[in-house]
C-alpha cells in the first residue's frame, strides 16, 4: 500500500519542527479514528516526538479517557468547539505531552443535522504553557465529499494546524 505523499510530507514537517523544539505530540481523535496517529507514525523515528494517540470515538470514551465533561457533551454535542477544547486539554493532562491536536466531526454519510451537516469538523490544537493553562486554538471546518474525503481533509488540516503553531522550547516539563 502506498502512503499518501501529501500527508507523509506534512507529517515529516511536523516531526522536524517538534523535534527541533524538543516537544512531544499527543493526538485525541474521534471522526478520524486513528488516521492522524497512523500518518504520524508512518514517519520513521516518530517515537522521538510523538507521545501517543487517543481514539475516543464514543462519548463514553471521551469522558473516561480524556475527562471531557458529560455536561459539555449534553449541552454542545461531540462535534463542538467546547468538546474539542476539552479533548485537547485532557490529552495534554493525561499523556503529559507538550502539543495536542483534537479532532471531532461528522464524516457521514449519515449523522448530519441542519446545524452540523456532514463535513462539519471541529479541531483544536493545544500548546502546554510553563505556568498557565494550555494555549488552545479551535476552529471549525466544512469539508466536501464522502466519508473518506472528510476524514482525509480533517487529518490534513490537523497537521497544518500543528505546523502553524509558534513553537518554543519545552515549557516546564521534565524530560
Amino acid at each position: 500500500m502506498s502512503l499518501d505523499p501529501v500527508l507523509l510530507d506534512l507529517s515529516r514537517q511536523v516531526g522536524e519542527r517538534l523535534l527541533a523544539a524538543r516537544l512531544r505530540l499527543v493526538t485525541a481523535e474521534s471522526c478520524t479514528g486513528g488516521w492522524l496517529s497512523k500518518v504520524i507514525t508512518d514517519v520513521p523515528d516518530s517515537s522521538k516526538w510523538f507521545e501517543c494517540g487517543y481514539v475516543v470515538y464514543s462519548n463514553r470514551a471521551k469522558v473516561q479517557d480524556l475527562g471531557v465533561s458529560e455536561a459539555t457533551l449534553d449541552r454542545h454535542g461531540a462535534v463542538s468547539e467546547a468538546t474539542v477544547r476539552e479533548m485537547a486539554q485532557g490529552a495534554l493532562r493525561v499523556a503529559g505531552g507538550d502539543v495536542a491536536i483534537a479532532v471531532s466531526g461528522v464524516a457521514g454519510p449519515a449523522g448530519g443535522t441542519p446545524e452540523k451537516p456532514v463535513g462539519t469538523v471541529w479541531l483544536c490544537v493545544g500548546l502546554r504553557q510553563a505556568s498557565a493553562e494550555p494555549l488552545l486554538t479551535a476552529r471549525v471546518e466544512h469539508f466536501p465529499g464522502d466519508r473518506e474525503s472528510v476524514r482525509y481533509f480533517s487529518v490534513r488540516k490537523a497537521l497544518q494546524l500543528i505546523l502553524g503553531l509558534e513553537l518554543g522550547a519545552p515549557s516546564g516539563r521534565a524530560g
